[in-house]
């Protein structure tokens, strides 16, 4: 069994990767290419590890260099590109599910919600 972490930045990157495993790099072909869905898949994860809201979040990450190295975000996000992402990429919030936050799996990684 793995030990919980208090470190984000780790949070972060273990986030991005099992976005990266889960869903396609952009959810559209039109899209203009900004962030890939597993950034912000991590910047979501990142939002409920950190116990914040979106205008929150945002405002840490741009401040937060080693953060932003870690999820190679060339850009800050705005917070409403966070709160679409969540519609999309997590559909349990949008349904009043009991967790918008992703479960770790038995294997000790995150997965995605049931």
């Amino acid at each position: 069994m793995r030990s919980m972490t208090k470190s984000a930045v780790r949070v972060a990157r273990e986030a991005l990767a099992a976005g990266r495993r889960t869903f396609p790099a952009y959810g559209s072909r039109t899209s203009r290419h900004d962030f890939t869905q597993a950034q912000l898949f991590a910047l979501l994860t990142l939002r409920q590890f950190l116990r914040t809201d979106y205008r929150g979040l945002v405002t840490l990450v741009a401040e937060w260099g080693e953060l932003r190295k870690a999820l190679g975000l060339r850009k800050v996000p705005h917070y409403s590109t966070l709160a679409y992402a969540a519609r999309r990429l997590l559909p349990e919030a949008e349904k009043g599910g009991s967790s918008t936050t992703p479960r770790w799996s038995s294997s000790g990684g995150p997965g995605l919600p049931a």
